[in-house]
């Protein structure tokens, strides 16, 4: 499995620990790092592109963009299992052609899903229930690619996750925990003033952290054991 970093306060909250749980090695590339080479697909069990602080419209400024959409588009191709998280998800779009922009209003914080008719037999997403918090944090949004179908929508935003072929893409950050998040807070707080860019203050994201987080860990752990179940069984296939 290849986790792609795409962020330098990237920890990968619970991803690590639910692979090395079903016994799936994990290696890791560094898209943000310049003098680093995109992995191989040839020997690939699966591909998790992660969150960034950039979007895609910064392609033109962010050499690794256009370097990891090429990658997106490669494991679209060849079948490979893809999953992107929140950047992941706007990417995956962004090389499938859906046009990716500002979405009508921010998310940040712990939003509920609603699972799509399609999500509740989906392979990773099918444990979510109706309500079910996700953690958010993001300006953009995308429109579902072609003959992608629809599994999570929202209250706020209404494409929350989307699956094409073997590839996935989910806007809410599954993949968090409770460290991750104070993390983030902290290092925003450090730059800008939450409350008024984003509609609620950092105090107000930890405490539903608190309240929300357990159980968004637990579901999102579930989504990675999921998936390196499926990548495993492509590779044997």
């Amino acid at each position: 499995m290849v986790f792609v970093r795409c962020d330098a306060s990237e920890t990968f909250g619970v991803a690590p620990a639910a692979m090395a749980e079903v016994g799936m090695p994990v290696a890791v590339w560094d898209a943000i790092d310049p003098s680093s080479t995109p992995p191989s697909l040839e020997d690939a069990g699966g591909i998790v592109l992660f969150g960034s602080t950039y979007n895609v419209e910064h392609a033109d400024e962010q050499p690794f963009i256009p370097v990891a959409a090429a990658l997106t588009r490669e494991a679209v191709a060849r079948g490979v299992p893809y999953l992107g998280v929140c950047f992941g998800a706007q990417l995956l779009a962004h090389a499938l052609g859906a046009d990716v922009a500002k979405a009508p209003q921010r998310e940040i914080g712990f939003e509920p899903l609603r699972p799509a008719p399609a999500g509740a037999t989906d392979p990773l997403l099918g444990h979510l229930a109706d309500g079910d918090a996700a953690f958010q944090w993001h300006m953009d949004t995308f429109a579902l690619p072609a003959g992608a179908t629809l599994l999570v929508g929202g209250d706020r935003i209404p494409n929350q996750a989307f699956r094409v072929g073997n590839a996935w893409g989910m806007q809410f950050h599954f993949e968090v925990d409770r460290p991750e998040v104070a993390l983030w807070v902290g290092e925003a707080e450090a730059e800008e003033d939450l409350g008024a860019t984003w509609g609620k203050t950092g105090a107000e994201i930890l405490a539903e952290a608190e309240r929300l987080g357990e159980g968004a860990e637990r579901r999102g752990a579930e989504v990675f054991r999921r998936f390196a179940a499926l990548a495993q069984a492509e590779v044997r296939a």
